[in-house]
């Protein structure tokens, strides 16, 4: 009999990774209450407190991970992604989960339709020479 039916060769691929991971990690959650905010550039800033996330027993090392990359800079959310090398969509449902623990906020990027026109900012930029 060969290796492929039994054990758990099935559920992990070498190039891959593990199959179950990232469904385990999220619990089996593809959306959180905060995802309609979380679209790939929008900015994951820690809070002040977010030290303490370490110590916090509800939160998992993946949890711990995001809020440690935003300590010092706030990260996107494809930055988060690439650096914990995980899918958006994970990404997405734990960052969620630490905007409802009050552990980090998003800064949704202004969408280029609200952008001041270019022509408003350098008649902008040429009054404030003339002054």
């Amino acid at each position: 009999m060969s290796d492929h039916g039994q054990g758990s060769s099935h559920w992990f691929d070498d190039e891959a990774g593990p199959v179950v991971r990232p469904y385990a990690m999220t619990r089996g959650r593809t959306t959180s209450a905060a995802q309609h905010r979380l679209d790939l550039i929008a900015v994951v800033v820690a809070e002040p407190h977010a030290d303490d996330a370490e110590e916090d027993p509800s939160l998992s090392p993946e949890h711990v991970d995001v809020v440690g990359l935003c300590r010092d800079t706030p990260q996107t959310v494809a930055e988060l992604a690439a650096g914990l090398d995980l899918p958006v969509g994970v990404v997405r449902v734990l960052v969620g989960d630490l905007v409802d623990a009050e552990f980090v906020h998003v800064n949704r990027p202004v969408p280029p339709a609200e952008l001041p026109d270019e022509s408003i900012l350098r008649d902008v930029i040429n009054g404030l020479r003339a002054l």
